[in-house]
């Protein structure tokens, strides 16, 4: 009964005009106010941020913070596909034939996360992380190698919860929620990394829409709230780290394995 209530809630909560008005807020100037509350319930290190706490013009400028140079080196293998947020990982492991299996009880297509793309074939046999960034997370998404964005794609959605609630109750979130993705050719093959919009997330944004060549660790993007990014790698192109596992932390900028020389 509690969970029927809750879903119900949160369906009602995933409408676009509520995200709006709440990013309306978060980006106005009465929300600094919040910051120092924000901070200390979330545990953020503010000595970690680029510049100091009164700096910051609203909850959301904050929220999207740079951190200073230097406090997530990019791993210097070349080989590496380094994580491209600090994040939780909630799901990872072998795509099978085109389905993402068991993400907190619940499986994906690669169909549906990738809006019926053509490219989706390549990704069939490949592998996938599921990367969940919490309210204390450093929310600048990063390129995991280095390449040329080949396409980009956005796909408007609901913006259900991605936390541990909305992907085990309500149904495919990671493919119902609003997604803008990007696909990244690189030596051995492609990567796209799909990035999930949340509750409370008024947009997904590009740091630079017109650069298209980058090199690994480079910014890419960022959320103006939590959420998710799912990473494929294609068929046969990558080996992951076999120490991670579902449950690990992972800073950006950090190996998740080893690219596959053609």
């Amino acid at each position: 009964m509690m969970k029927s209530a809750m879903r119900m809630l949160t369906e009602l909560s995933s409408r676009k005009f509520i995200s709006r008005i709440t990013g309306s807020f978060a980006a106005s100037r009465a929300s600094r106010k919040l910051i120092p509350r924000f901070a200390k319930i979330y545990g953020i290190r503010l000595e970690d941020a680029e510049k100091a706490v009164h700096e910051y013009q609203s909850l959301n400028e904050f929220f999207t913070r740079r951190l200073k140079p230097g406090l997530r080196p990019i791993t210097e293998d070349t080989s590496a596909l380094v994580s491209p947020v600090d994040a939780l990982i909630t799901g990872m492991g072998a795509i099978q034939d085109g389905t993402i299996l068991n993400v907190k009880g619940q499986d994906y297509t690669l169909e549906e996360l990738l809006h019926y793309s053509p490219r989706q074939e390549n990704y069939k046999h490949g592998f996938y992380y599921v990367l969940y960034l919490s309210p204390t997370d450093y929310h600048r998404i990063h390129t995991p190698v280095g390449g040329e964005i080949v396409e980009t794609e956005h796909i408007p959605g609901k913006v259900y919860p991605v936390n541990d609630f909305g992907l085990r109750h309500m149904p495919r979130v990671l493919s119902r929620n609003e997604r803008l993705i990007s696909y990244i050719r690189h030596a051995g093959g492609e990567v796209a990394v799909v990035k999930v919009g949340a509750m409370n997330v008024s947009s997904i944004k590009f740091t630079d829409e017109t650069v298209k060549s980058l090199h690994k660790g480079q910014e890419l993007a960022y959320f103006q709230f939590g959420s998710t990014v799912v990473l494929l790698m294609e068929d046969d192109t990558f080996a992951p780290r076999e120490d991670l596992k579902v449950g690990s932390r992972v800073n950006m900028g950090e190996a998740l394995g080893l690219l596959l020389a053609d």
